[in-house]
């Protein structure tokens, strides 16, 4: 029986933190950041609450690259789009990989997802997998399902406008399961869906730095579940449950589906036609399409709901959109995708959203496989990466007044950068399925402006604000807010009704 004692693992943390140091020894100077203690580092400074804020302060403060060390690990964070473009983009073949992390990759099952796989033969077959019908041509085949589900999603919020939140997350989860595995959504409280929410979860604890000391001292895996501090392993359990549910039972519904001769078309049932295939092939649809499902159930969720939250917010922008709107689409029809070319305002507006409420506040780990100079730094092998995306969304030399929501920044002959460029992230580890959350931001957001005032709920006679507070996470939420949501007029509440 192993036997680890308090001291075992300081001396562990002290030997890595000095052979860290030994190692990693150069002329150039780190980038630069708050000082630390020896052996635990930054530990003391790293945030509980809202890290992209704090690292966006130490950006103000330090400069583009900044940086922490956790036990003789580097965390360096890039503040611009220069520097995320230079290194993720431009040397992307040395800032490609992603770390072994004990805790997702040992621990808590997420070895095989797309997000945590070191580039290689299973990367790359992940992703022509999934680019096989979510590119940016073969996911026009799902916009009928898109628009279904979206009317879908209208006729929810007619009948129940308080329950918004529940309503958009259905709809998020029953578009990606469509496409992922063919499964249509029963409702609000659909497995898959509820499945789907844990899991990402999860995903947001494990992917916030400093989150598990486990992951800088590997050793600690191996501590009891009854020993003192190791709290983390029941999470760890909790999650190898939750996402071996959500990669088995979505794949099995298929296969049961194909067997029967019922199957809708959907990445899985596609991949799986093929006669030839072995366990291991199998295996590489099943991460696939979890990826996917996964990916792309909470992110969507977010985008729109901050949509909700902006419209409420700036009752003018919405007027705009409306008025376009009923220029170019009319009162006797909702909006298509056919509709999108000739809505330039309408599509400032979903490239703002994305901006404003920004889904991913940091790009996950990158990982540097060789030592590196730049802009006069060295950064070390092995360190871990990321871009600020938070920051360089909310730049103020790149986009003045950035707490405004003001789709006008991006339209004239002078408009700003397109937040597309940063916001699905960089180089070879930029998010496959893009062009269908794209997608379902613009037709959610045009068909909710076509049929719906929102406004600020009045309680009392008070008029209520909501405050722009968003949850913490990889994938951020705008918080719980009230919000009035009420049809144009009586014939767009037919149009809802009849559609």
């Amino acid at each position: 029986m192993l036997h680890i004692s308090v001291l075992d693992i300081c001396l562990a943390g002290a030997g890595l933190y000095l052979v860290k140091r030994f190692l990693t020894k150069n002329s150039a100077p780190l980038p630069p950041g708050p000082s630390g203690w020896p052996i635990i580092g930054n530990l003391l400074d790293m945030p509980t609450e809202d890290p992209w804020l704090t690292y966006s302060n130490w950006a103000k403060q330090y400069g583009d690259i900044t940086s922490v060390e956790l036990f003789g690990r580097r965390f360096i964070f890039l503040n611009s789009p220069k520097a995320a473009t230079d290194l993720f983009d431009k040397k992307g073949a040395a800032y490609a990989d992603r770390p072994h992390l004990t805790m997702a990759c040992d621990l808590a099952g997420w070895a095989d997802a797309l997000i945590y796989l070191s580039p290689g033969d299973k990367f790359r077959r992940y992703r022509k997998n999934i680019s096989r019908l979510i590119s940016k041509g073969p996911v026009r085949a799902f916009h009928p399902a898109e628009e279904i589900e979206t009317r879908r999603f209208l006729l929810d919020v007619l009948k129940s406008p308080d329950d918004l939140m529940a309503h958009v997350r259905r709809t998020a989860g029953a578009v990606i399961l469509r496409i992922s595995h063919g499964y249509q959504v029963k409702g609000d409280d659909d497995p898959f869906v509820t499945l789907a929410e844990e899991g990402m979860r999860f995903f947001g604890q494990l992917n916030r730095p400093g989150s598990f000391l486990v992951d800088v001292i590997p050793a600690l895996k191996y501590v009891p579940e009854w020993f003192p501090g190791a709290g983390f392993k029941q999470f760890a359990k909790a999650s190898e449950k939750n996402i071996t549910e959500m990669v088995e039972k979505p794949h099995e519904f298929v296969k049961e589906q194909m067997a029967a001769g019922i199957a809708s078309n959907s990445l899985t049932s596609h991949l799986l036609s093929d006669d030839d295939l072995d366990a291991a092939q199998e295996q590489s649809i099943k991460w696939a399409a979890f990826s996917m499902y996964a990916g792309g159930s909470d992110t969507t969720v977010s985008s729109v709901y901050g949509f909700f939250l902006a419209m409420t917010l700036y009752p003018e922008v919405q007027a705009k959109a409306q008025a376009e709107l009923d220029s170019v689409v009319g009162p006797d029809r909702l909006p298509t995708f056919e509709d999108l070319p000739a809505l330039p305002y309408m599509a400032a507006l979903c490239k703002e959203v994305l901006r404003w409420n920004i889904v991913a506040p940091l790009t996950a780990y990158h990982v540097a496989t060789q030592d590196d100079i730049y802009e006069g730094y060295f950064i070390p092998k092995g360190s871990y990466l990321f871009a600020n995306l938070w920051h360089l969304l909310h730049d103020e030399q790149t986009y003045p007044n950035p707490e405004e929501f003001n789709p006008e920044r991006f339209l004239g002959p002078n408009p700003q950068d397109d937040p597309r460029d940063a916001c699905f992230g960089y180089g070879r580890r930029i998010c496959p399925g893009l062009h269908l959350a794209e997608a379902s931001i613009f037709i959610s957001c045009a068909m909710s402006l076509a049929v719906f005032n929102i406004k600020k709920a009045v309680e009392n006679g008070v008029e209520i604000t909501p405050e722009m507070k968003f949850s913490d996470g990889a994938v951020c939420h705008p918080r719980p807010f009230k919000c009035s949501i009420r049809p144009r007029s009586a014939k767009a509440e037919g149009l809802i009704i009849a559609s």
